[in-house]
Parts: C-alpha cells; structure tokens; sequence
C-alpha cells in the first residue's frame, strides 16, 4: 500500500487563511459512504441530514498556547513548540533553531524571565526543562496555528481556533470538525432528537506529522492521551442497542473511540493510542463521519479513505477543488453519511 497511491493535489489558494465571520457560515460537501455522489450545501444545512435518536459525539480537549518564541544564552532565536507534558515543568518539544542540543540554555517571555534548558535529544523531538509552573510558562506563549496559514496569530484566533465544547486543556492542534458548530446548530440537533457525548483526546504529533515513507505500513504513530467517559460509552451502547448511528465529529474522535472498542468484550475507555487507520481497517464503532478536508501525504487521509474508500475521498476531493471550497483547519467541512 502505497502513499503515492493516496495523493491528492490542493492549490495554495484554496487553503484557508482566516476563519469565516460565523462558524456555520462554512461550506459541507455531503458524501454517502461507498458512494461516488456528492452534493455541496451549507453546514447550517446539517441538523437536516442527521435523524432522531443518532448520536453526535465530540473531542472536548482545549489547544494550548504552544508555540513559545524566545532566545538562546548566546542571543541566537529559537521557537519551542509544546506537544506533551512529561513531568512537572518537563515537556516533549519541537525545536525550531541553530544548534540546539542537551544543556542549551533558552530563554522566553518579555524579560527572559522563563528559563528552559534542553534534557534530551529524542530525534525528532527534544525534552525541555522549564524553571516556571504551567501557568507562567503558557502565558509566554501563543495559538500553534499551523504552518499552511501563512500568518502570526492574534487575538480573534484564541477564540475561532477554539470549538464551543473546548474544556480540557493539552491539545496542539484543533479538532477542527467542530469549529463550524454553533448553539443555533446545537439547538436545531436537540429539536430533532439527537444525542450529544463527549470523548477527549489530546491532539498532538501523532495526528498532525506527515508520512515520510512510501510504504504506508512502515509509518510509525506517535503516542496521543484519550479518554471516553463512561456516559459516553452507555450512550453508544444505548443508540446502537435502538438502531440509530454514531457520528464522530472529527478524525480524533474516531480514533478515540475505535480505541476505545478496539478489542471485543474488553473495552480500553482512556490512556494512550497509536492507532492507524488506513484503508483495510474493520471500523467497529463509528458509523457516519463530519470531518474538515486533510492534508495529503496525512494519516487523516487515509483514516477518511479507509472509512468512505479511496477513489470516493478522491472524487470528493476533486469536486471540492472545482467548486473553489476552502481547505484545512479554518477551511469548509464534509459529512459522509
């Protein structure tokens, strides 16, 4: 299985820049899973493909100021980026600078006040000590947006770069799927009879690293924390004892949950999960999928085309383009159904 086989062309133009002025003012290309049809509408539009008694479930996990821009001992620039916290004041990081190796000394804040200095050198990540308390140390930092946005982020992205249900703290990247969600959305699902749950999972390396191998089986996941609640769990149970769908509002959400129910009859409901999905995958939970549009050369891609097939996403991606939709994380969404 080849990732030359999954490669999808996205003009620079079409990927998004800013967020829309209102979250549901965004685009939806609605797919019927294992078929090649497709039809744009708008997200506002969704609470009218869902039925009673399906049941939403979301990622609640909340983006952290990451990305920390500061200054070697020497006066050299150095960006950190925070990806997971290993102990108290130690985090797995990646570094952006010149010769950044264990014992360099880095500095952050207006003052320099919050010192880090480099612990080990782990490849392609290093591990970063900081004499500062998480509070202190996030307040030096900014909104990770990713590198596809060509610009600093400012204060409108603290919020956009944010879903409504954002509550627990440690992601790097958004589940960006639930960035187009509004109350007013909210609001019309519950009119209609739909369920909401929640699940955790922090996004991090493992989510967002491209794949660097031709031979898609020898990608390695990075390691990334879920939790599925109990509540979230019954109410699974409960929608597919009664005949309605689950729907995974996200890619994290898939991954989070299909962990999850990974093994039958020994359910794994939170730790740490390399899961890769890529097409072959016996999906075991999740039944409908709203997601945003991935990067190629992405795990994400190949999660969607194990779940609607690869020519569909392929078809899907194609009709997207020729209708000037807008692409990643502030760009427009798919449902496939």
């Amino acid at each position: 299985m080849l990732l030359s086989d999954f490669h999808i062309t996205i003009p620079t133009e079409l990927i998004a820049q800013e967020p829309l002025a209102q979250r549901d003012q965004s685009r939806l290309l609605v797919c019927r899973r294992g078929a090649l049809s497709c039809e744009a509408t708008t997200f506002r539009q969704l609470p009218n493909y869902v039925q009673a008694g399906d049941l939403l479930v979301f990622n609640d996990t909340r983006v952290i100021p990451a990305r920390l821009q500061g200054k070697k001992t020497t006066g050299g620039a150095v960006e950190v980026f925070l990806l997971e916290k290993r102990a108290a004041g130690t985090w797995q990081v990646l570094v952006r600078g010149k010769h950044i190796r264990v014992g360099t000394l880095l500095h952050f804040g207006e003052q320099g006040e919050v010192r880090g200095e480099v612990t080990a050198d782990e490849g392609q990540t290093k591990v970063v000590h900081f004499d500062a308390d998480d509070a202190q140390l996030l307040q030096c930092g900014s909104i990770p947006l990713p590198p596809y946005i060509r610009r600093a982020a400012n204060q409108h992205d603290q919020e956009r770069y944010q879903s409504l249900f954002a509550r627990h703290e440690g992601a790097v990247a958004a589940p960006t799927a639930s960035l187009h969600f509004t109350p007013e959305i909210m609001e019309r699902m519950q009119a209609r009879g739909i369920r909401v749950a929640f699940t955790t999972l922090h996004v991090g390396l493992g989510t967002f690293l491209p794949i660097k191998v031709e031979n898609i089986r020898e990608h390695t996941m990075h390691a990334e924390y879920y939790d599925v609640p109990a509540a979230t769990i019954d109410a699974i149970r409960e929608v597919k004892a009664q005949g309605g769908r689950v729907i995974a509002v996200g890619t994290t959400v898939v991954r989070a949950l299909e962990s999850c129910f990974a093994v039958p009859d020994r359910l794994a409901p939170n730790g740490r999960t390399e899961i890769f999905i890529y097409p072959g995958y016996h999906f075991r939970v999740v039944d409908q999928m709203i997601t945003n549009f991935h990067l190629p050369d992405s795990t994400l891609i190949l999660l969607v085309s194990a779940f609607h097939g690869k020519e569909h996403i392929k078809r899907a991606y194609e009709y997207a383009v020729a209708q000037r939709f807008r692409f990643f994380s502030y760009g427009d969404a798919m449902a496939i159904l």
